[in-house]
């Protein structure tokens, strides 16, 4: 049978028309399918957030390393600034104007005093989606330290502490905290090999004696979403107090590990899982 140059032509066109109609659709379902399916709750993918590590009392931003180097492997854009450890007002003010800098969401986490500081460095910064809390201080307006402190049993920590006079360029006097050298791997981080701890005890940050009263003036995890991590065997925070602050600030995901104050070196994978949680609840929200 002989076909027509007309009627092929005819055909061609109905047939390219059903296949553009076939492929685009095809396409569009895909697009709605991976619009709509999203990830762990269903939502759809936001930009991932950069991570901001803040450390803790004693302490320098290399605590952060391990974390930092698993986060940054699977894509973050992560920040560990300095903690000056001069008292609340200091740090916090120091922290907000770092937060500020940043474009986009935030996962804000903070390491035992790091907890107070990103607390109330937080509290009027919208980009910030999540604190994570790890082996931390959660306190509320009005509390410091020592009052939230007193309701819970002494760590071992409190008996190993020194306390060193300063002098500052005005001429007022100053008084830093240190850890004992000889008793730091004991009440900061007993599961660390010792050839650790003594670097830690040598390179230790003093911080300021007046953080521990200085009071918090706003809490963040009011009205931001929290996550914590507690170590079971914290000799420097008592984890009951821990455990309290998670609790009051409703946490998302609370982590009990067996592990020292400073589980952010003893255990980075940890660590890192749980700012990976935060940071995807946020993604996917």
């Amino acid at each position: 049978m002989r076909i027509s140059k007309s009627c092929l032509a005819s055909r061609k066109s109905r047939w390219g028309v059903a296949a553009f109609v076939t492929v685009a659709g095809t396409a569009s379902v895909f697009a709605a399918v991976t619009a709509h399916a999203g990830g762990p709750s269903g939502g759809t993918s936001k930009v991932k957030p950069t991570v901001v590590l803040v450390h803790g009392a004693f302490a320098d931003a290399s605590s952060w390393n391990a974390v930092t180097e698993r986060l940054q492997a699977k894509g973050y854009d992560v920040i560990a600034p300095a903690n000056p450890l001069r008292g609340i007002p200091e740090d916090s003010t120091y922290l907000a104007s770092v937060l500020r800098s940043i474009k986009g969401p935030i996962v804000l986490a903070g390491h035992s005093y790091g907890g107070e500081v990103i607390t109330q460095a937080a509290a009027d910064n919208r980009n910030v989606k999540a604190l994570v809390y790890i082996n931390a201080i959660v306190p509320d307006a009005g509390e410091s330290f020592s009052s939230l402190s007193v309701r819970f049993a002494a760590p071992a920590l409190a008996n190993a502490l020194k306390q060193v006079p300063f002098t500052n360029a005005d001429g007022t006097n100053g008084t830093d905290v240190y850890v004992q050298p000889e008793k730091l791997r004991q009440v900061f981080a007993q599961d660390l090999p010792t050839s650790t701890t003594n670097i830690l005890a040598a390179t230790q940050r003093p911080i300021a004696l007046s953080a521990f009263t200085d009071k918090v003036t706003k809490a963040a995890w009011r009205t931001t979403p929290v996550y914590a991590l507690i170590g079971r065997q914290d000799q420097s925070i008592n984890p009951e107090m821990e455990r309290f602050g998670a609790k009051r600030a409703h946490a998302r995901k609370t982590v009990e590990i067996n592990s020292s104050h400073v589980s952010l070196i003893s255990h980075p994978q940890k660590v890192e899982s749980l700012i990976i949680d935060a940071a995807e609840d946020y993604m996917w929200k």
